[in-house]
């Protein structure tokens, strides 16, 4: 099995296994290997470093999952997950601004029609949004959630 160091041309680095150089050749070739945070398909090989087997065959499975490279691996994916929803949301709704705080408290007291909405607000108006029970969800202003949304 090699595990390869890949990068899509948006500048995501991840982690892929195959059976083979050739393998990973293949898969490229007929554009199956995306990378996990935006769906790109632009693949490039990064230098890697060799795995060397450090643990007994015969430690329990339990021990080696505890942390290191397996754990490194499953936060790399959940932050891609994450990463997925959150441009999810960012593409499912209206940019209304700095007209967020007044577009949310027309849609809580039913002065126009409810949709989804994000924009911007100080962290006095968020808080004075939740104290009037308007259910608000502050979003990072990363400018990973305004890259490509493949």
């Amino acid at each position: 099995m090699k595990v390869l160091d890949l990068a899509c041309s948006h500048g995501h680095v991840f982690e892929g296994w195959f059976a083979s150089e050739e393998e990973f050749r293949a898969q490229c070739e007929r554009g199956l290997i995306e990378c996990p945070v935006c769906g790109d398909r632009a693949i490039e090989k990064r230098l890697s470093a060799p795995y060397v087997q450090t643990r007994r065959a015969d430690e329990p499975q339990q021990q080696r999952r505890a942390g290191g490279a397996d754990g490194q691996a499953l936060e790399a994916e959940w932050q891609a997950r994450l990463l997925q929803v959150l441009r999810a949301l960012v593409q499912d709704s209206e940019d209304v601004g700095e007209r967020f705080a007044a577009e949310a408290r027309a849609m809580h007291y039913g002065e126009i029609e409810a949709r989804n909405i994000r924009g911007v607000t100080t962290p006095d108006e968020a808080a004075a949004l939740i104290e009037e029970g308007v259910t608000i969800v502050p979003l990072p202003d990363s400018p990973l959630l305004k890259g490509p949304l493949q």
